[in-house]
């Protein structure tokens, strides 16, 4: 389509059945530190709390994946390299397709006259994935990520909640049959049944929105992935028909795609914060990105490089950074010896 998006559809705002999932996820803890899950309550599953009025929903799925990025498998194989999540290798997602939902809007109200709407991306209470299920824009895989037989998993969601009474599309059947990939991919095991994730356990929620120690015993199994992680997507075979991206906002920056480990642990404050300027990574601040590349660096063959970048940062004036780093120089003198 003109404004980006690959499909849109159209869903019911009666999420009963997914509303009992999640309350039955978060009392088991399933969400970790994200207390606002847990705060925000059943707003997630019932859009008539979060937008008074709404009557459906107007889903959308836009591509992410970068042209020209080097190949994950690759990256994550060579554990001097460090691996970005591949949606996170350009600019932030959330205002272009918030202001691309909002056009989308402007031309319906040109056709049909003014209508309500709140335009939301990963940005409020909502259940992009159910909504989006629901919507006929795939099904949920195992993972918990939606699918598309047309494009894989490889795709931002975005939502228009609208009070215009509008026909609903069916959904589509689950097409995942009897296949694990997902499950049997994941480094940590935080897919923890089909359909699933406990985000304890998962190594995006461990590297980004963990503030906090990575625990000890999960360290090891993170490897090199520094910000989020695709292990699942890329054991997904419907990923095989996944789409690069024409957005140029999504194109990859500062060769973030198989950048050295050792050489983004010496990025400063200031050097983080201009050459993430713009990108979905900066939100977790520089210390946060010390502490994950320093667990990469614990994780990597050993080598004097990596020896003496560790050694830089043992001063460091965070706790949080200095006991990551002691820990990743034990593993590297360990592995020496």
């Amino acid at each position: 389509m003109e404004l980006g998006f690959q499909a849109v559809g159209i869903a019911g705002t009666d999420l009963g059945q997914a509303e009992a999932h999640l309350l039955e996820w978060l009392e088991q803890g399933c969400h970790g530190e994200m207390d606002y899950m847990a705060n925000h309550g059943v707003k997630r599953s019932r859009p008539q709390e979060l937008a008074p009025g709404t009557l459906r929903v107007i889903t959308a799925r836009m591509s992410y994946f970068p042209p020209q990025a080097r190949d994950s498998a690759a990256v994550l194989e060579d554990g001097d390299k460090a691996f970005v999540s591949r949606y996170a290798l350009g600019r932030d997602y959330h205002k272009l397709v918030r202001a691309r939902l909002q056009k989308l809007a402007e031309r319906i109200q040109h056709e049909i006259g003014p209508f309500q709407f709140r335009a939301f991306t990963d940005s409020a209470p909502v259940m992009e994935v159910e909504l989006a299920s629901r919507s006929g824009l795939g099904w949920r895989g195992k993972h918990s990520l939606l699918l598309s037989r047309a494009a894989g998993s490889w795709f931002f969601l975005g939502e228009l909640y609208t009070d215009l009474p509008l026909p609903t599309d069916d959904p589509e059947a689950n097409h995942c049959g009897t296949c694990t990939g997902c499950i049997d991919a994941c480094p940590t095991g935080a897919i923890t049944a089909p359909y699933r994730v406990d985000a304890r356990r998962c190594i995006s929620y461990l590297t980004i929105e963990l503030k906090g120690s990575i625990p000890v015993d999960l360290r090891p199994l993170i490897g090199n992935r520094i910000y989020g992680c695709d292990d699942c997507q890329l054991a997904c075979p419907w990923n095989k028909f996944g789409q690069i991206t024409q957005e140029t906002d999504f194109a990859m920056r500062h060769g973030l795609d198989s950048a050295r480990l050792a050489e983004l642990f010496l990025w400063n404050q200031e050097e983080f914060d201009a050459r993430l300027a713009g990108s979905p990574i900066r939100r977790i601040g520089h210390e946060r990105w010390l502490r994950n590349i320093a667990v990469g660096l614990g994780n990597a063959p050993p080598a004097p490089t990596i020896t003496a970048a560790l050694g830089l940062r043992l001063d460091h004036p965070s706790a949080l950074v200095r006991e990551h780093v002691a820990w990743a120089l034990e593993k590297q003198i360990s592995r020496r010896a």
